[in-house]
Parts: C-alpha cells; structure tokens; sequence
C-alpha cells in the first residue's frame, strides 16, 4: 500500500469534527476553501455512521495524503509519454495497512543496506478480508473511512486559485475534475496548509512547505559486481527536514528478489557500497531495471486511532545498465537468435 507508506507534517489543534454521520442517515461535511477552481465553499455527502474511537497512537500510520512532482516522461518506443506535473493523492484507514511481504536486512553499509523478500505462511487460509503477516498470523485488512471535506491552501491551480477543496470518492481524495494543478503547484519553502472538515475521523489540520523539484545530475548508472554506484543531484536547502530516499530494484519484472534502499539527507549525492551491489546482482536480475530517486519533506499529527501525515514529494526514476542484460518487451527487440523472456530479458 504506497501511499499509506507516505508521510507528512501536521501541526496545530485538533478540533470536533463540524458534522458527523450518526443513526443511519447521510450527513454531510462542509469546509470552507481559498476560492477558484477546487476552492470556495464545498459540502461532501457522507454515509459515515460512526466516528473513530481509541487512542492517538503516533507508532500506527492510518493515512497519507500525498502532494507529489511527477518528472516529464519523453516519448518513446511507441509510448506517448506523459508531461510533467503536480498530483495530490490522499487515503485514510481505521488501522494500520498490513503489508504481505516481510522485508529482511540482509547486510548494510554506510546509509544504504540490501533488503531480500520473505512470504510469510500460514497453512489456514487467511481469507479475502485478512493477510498473512507472519507465518500462521493473519491480520485483518483496515476499511478507509471519510475525514469530510479537504482543502489544502498553498497549492495553485491553472487557473490561479491557491488551494483546492477535496471531496471523498470512493474514500478516495484527488484533485477535483476540472482542475489542473501548476507544475510545480508551489514554491520551494511556501507555507502548504490541510485542513479536514472532519466526518468518521475527526477534523485535523496539517501544514509543511514546498520542496525544490528533484534533478539528478549524474550519469546513467551501471551496475556491475564490486564497483559502487554513484548517484548525484542538486542539492536542496541545508534543512534537516528535507530527506532523500533512494530504491534500487533490478528484479521487480520477474518477482522481485532483492532491492537497496537508501535514507539520507539532502547532501546532493549518494554512493551505493560496490559490496551491497554485489550481492545485489547475485540475487538475480529483470528487464527494464530502475533506480528511483525521492526528495521529500514529511511530519505527522496523531488523531484517533492513529497517525496522519501529508508528504511532499519529488520523484525520479531512472534506467540502470548491466553487462549483458537486455530488456524487451517483444522478440522483435532481442538479438537475432534470443527470445523475449516472460521477466522481460532477451535470452
């Protein structure tokens, strides 16, 4: 679950929520936005019959909403490509995301370590409400609930309005249709305010600033055993708030085997031990692997039952090379007398 994974800063009160579904009717949040498109006065329908209850654990993630910078993606191989842009995605949940796969440090080195897959196993089948967590323990998927309507000031629009209100579909928050976000929607260090109206959880305020977009100044890495990879960008302001997460994973085309990951400061670059690479590649390999760059600014605010967070994030993904790999989609792209394999290599 990726955007739960996510995370944010939240600061200030935690008022009641304005209006709540009780009994079994419908009722209806209200928040009052910054005006323009997504903006204004906008009121969501709510089948909510109860509200969240326990404690504001700030150890259990319930719910992300994330404003990410998405990197042009150029035309290619028949692919049209995508242009740059700004996306906001927001999800709440009555308890933590169980995840089905437990990832194990098999070794680390400096701020980097090698993470291999275990499937946890239970010989009584955990059915379709529940997870297999660890071997014979099953956990019950959380329900996503409403928060009411949310606006969220410091993000422009197309069309010039400086914030959006949000409704939830499905308990789903995304841009309103009709409105299209600026690429960047903000300035790096801008003031970028949530606020839930409230509805099953209660009303909450968030608020953290922009980030400066992401851009890698390094080469194309290659990977190759007991050389290190080096990767480098432009580093963004001395702040401790400002993190870098780096994911290697060379394998996720045929069920992933292993990934690096890395978590450091904004420092402008990063290098991924040739040791942790080694291993890396012993594991085994897939078509089209990548390595995937974030920038992000986070913090969290704990309501009931657990903790909420918005992030600002900016993502970039990149190709790897290695000796002797080539990746395909279809024969036609193999050398002449390979075949496109189902892991999306020529062999």
């Amino acid at each position: 679950m990726g955007l739960v994974g996510l995370a944010a800063l939240g600061l200030g009160c935690d008022p009641a929520p304005e209006s709540s579904g009780t009994g079994g009717g419908t009722s209806a949040t209200t928040s009052t936005g910054g005006g323009g498109a997504g903006g204004g006065t906008a009121t969501c329908s709510s089948t909510e019959t109860e509200t969240a209850t326990g404690s504001s654990d700030p150890d259990v993630l319930i719910g992300t909403f994330q404003v990410q910078l998405n990197e042009e993606k150029p035309a290619s191989n028949g692919d049209p490509g995508t242009p740059a842009s700004t996306s906001v995605l927001g999800k709440m949940y009555d308890g933590a995301y169980p995840a089905q796969i437990v990832w194990e440090v098999d070794s680390f080195e400096g701020d980097c370590r090698l993470l291999t897959p275990r499937v946890p196993f239970c010989s009584t089948p955990c059915g379709g409400t529940a997870v297999c967590v660890e071997d014979e323990t099953c956990q019950d998927y959380p329900k996503a609930h409403s928060a009411g309507a949310v606006t969220i000031e410091g993000l422009e629009t197309t069309d010039g309005a400086t914030s959006i209100t949000m409704c939830p579909i499905a308990n789903n928050y995304q841009v309103p249709v009709g409105t299209t976000l600026k690429y960047p929607a903000f300035d790096s260090g801008g003031a970028i305010d949530l606020h839930a109206a409230g509805d099953y959880f209660g009303a909450f305020d968030l608020t953290t600033k922009g980030i400066a977009q992401l851009v890698i100044t390094s080469d194309t890495p290659h990977l190759a055993p007991d050389q290190p990879v080096i990767l480098a960008w432009e580093s963004g302001a001395e702040d401790p708030d400002l993190t870098i997460h780096v994911k290697l994973d060379i394998s996720h085309h045929g069920g992933t085997k292993g990934m690096i990951e890395c978590d450091l400061g904004d420092t402008g670059g990063v290098e991924i031990p040739g040791a942790l690479v080694t291993k890396l590649l012993t594991l085994g390999v897939a078509g089209y692997p990548t390595v995937i760059v974030t920038r992000q600014r986070k913090g969290s605010k704990a309501i009931p039952p657990g903790r909420v967070e918005l992030v600002i994030a900016s993502i970039v993904e990149r190709t790897v090379t290695i000796d002797g790999l080539v990746s395909c989609t279809d024969t036609s792209e193999c050398p002449q007398g390979q075949m496109c394999q189902s892991d999306l290599t020529c062999k």
